[in-house]
């Protein structure tokens, strides 16, 4: 399954499959974020069917379903909760990566620099410079 890196513990991936959930667990992830919505598109594999395969590998299964462009605080706060709690590595994903590594970024902006988290967006294939205002309003709240 191919992912991409954004920091040590935290990898953003599209659509995974129950198949993929299930080898997270030997790679040493521990907790799987899915952001799209469920029957987004279809040929989606069923939420239900990602939960069960996540419960069956003993990883922890957040979603945390964001679509249109819009990220409510409500999202980014979870995201955070998600990373926060997570005893190991970090699997987020959505129908590309984007929207998860945007929410990672908006999750993290409190306590990191904006200019580094766009870097990390860009090591991994995501611009997330459209984030950046986004990002510095948040860095600059420290709320």
């Amino acid at each position: 399954m191919p992912h991409k890196t954004l920091t040590p513990t935290v990898s953003v991936a599209g659509q995974l499959s129950a198949d993929d959930i299930r080898d997270l667990a030997g790679q040493g992830f521990t907790d799987v974020i899915c952001n799209r919505p469920d029957g987004e598109e279809p040929g989606q594999p069923p939420l239900s069917e990602l939960q069960a395969a996540a419960k069956e590998a003993g990883i922890a299964f957040h979603h945390i379903p964001v679509s249109g462009g819009q990220f409510p605080e409500s999202a980014i706060s979870a995201f955070a909760d998600a990373l926060e709690g997570a005893d190991g590595k970090v699997m987020a994903y959505c129908r590309s990566g984007t929207r998860s590594t945007c929410l990672w970024a908006l999750s993290q902006a409190r306590k990191s620099e904006p200019a580094s988290l766009i870097e990390a967006g860009a090591r991994a294939g995501y611009d997330l410079a459209p984030l950046a205002p986004a990002l510095a309003a948040r860095h600059g709240d420290n709320a």
